[in-house]
């Protein structure tokens, strides 16, 4: 009776040891990442109900909540960031691609090109949007002349000035950063699909666009879902370029969520209007990750 009972006692502890022996493992990683992401995101968060002055705080309720329904400096950089996020995503995306599916191919010189086309992700985004505002400046800068010998504009002058035109030039920054991003990621899944399906898909008549469209898509599908929400993420919350660019100007028509952000904290000083905004885009992408993985998730069991 006695060593059935030990045999028992035994095997239960066995058990929870099967259970909670990994979390003890974990759990240094786990408090890094709760002290680090979750903690300050709580804090954040917690902001947004306080209205903060030079002098004082006073606990505003739902006030700052209600204000972004009436601020119309907030719609217009509304728009702004999903035509910024839309327009850098997608020339970066087909760029990216073209570029992994090139570099796929060998050819003389090929490492070379690689390190080319891999350089601007290395580069940092402040001087990024700094080397770029230079080149549209027409008195130091090629592009305005450039763009003018193609009949582009009337004068040199550069398009940064122009709200009808402004947001092209951190996009066209963002565009230039972003491509290695795609290029990297899509160039290993496409080397990760057996060499034998294209084989077999040869044997079977198909042109060089059918086997893109029905071997390479599909198998790409998974990889591309992920990396695009990734980067969308990325470029909705990014304002370093933006701001070293144009400030959010000319008359607000580069003002992204982002950038109002950075503006609201730190040259008003409302960090409480500041954290509401924050926490507004936070929800919206947080439902585009979500829609994004599902759709990730569809595309995984039919590949």
């Amino acid at each position: 009776m006695v060593a059935a009972a030990y045999s028992a006692e035994g095997a239960r502890i066995k058990r929870w040891s099967v259970v909670f022996e990994p979390w003890v493992y974990l759990s240094p990683a786990l408090l890094i990442i709760a002290s680090v992401l979750i903690v300050p995101l709580i804090i954040g968060i917690s902001y947004s109900f306080w209205k903060f002055s030079a002098f004082k705080s006073q606990f505003a309720g739902f006030d700052q909540y209600r204000a972004l329904l009436t601020d119309e400096v907030l719609h217009g950089a509304l728009v702004n960031t999903a035509w910024w996020t839309a327009g850098s995503l997608f020339f970066q995306f087909f760029l990216g691609l073209g570029l992994a599916l090139l570099l796929n191919k060998p050819f003389y010189g090929r490492k070379l090109v690689q390190a080319l086309v891999f350089l601007p992700w290395a580069v940092p985004t402040f001087l990024t949007g700094l080397t770029w505002s230079w080149l549209f400046n027409p008195i130091i800068g090629p592009l305005p002349h450039v763009f003018y010998f193609l009949g582009l504009q009337s004068e040199p002058v550069t398009i940064l000035a122009s709200p009808s035109t402004a947001m092209w030039g951190p996009i066209i920054a963002n565009v230039w950063f972003g491509i290695p991003f795609f290029a990297i990621t899509l160039l290993a899944a496409r080397k990760s699909i057996p060499a034998e399906l294209y084989e077999a898909a040869a044997i079977d008549g198909a042109s060089v666009w059918q086997q893109f469209t029905k071997v390479t898509m599909p198998f790409l599908a998974p990889t591309i879902a992920i990396t695009v929400m990734l980067r969308t993420v990325w470029i909705a919350t990014f304002a370093d370029l933006i701001y070293v660019m144009t400030a959010g100007g000319p008359a607000g028509s580069t003002n992204t969520i982002a950038t109002y952000i950075y503006v609201s904290a730190f040259k008003m000083l409302d960090k409480g209007y500041a954290s509401a905004i924050a926490v507004l885009l936070l929800v919206l992408l947080v439902l585009y990750s979500l829609i994004v993985i599902q759709m990730r998730r569809s595309l995984m069991k039919d590949v």
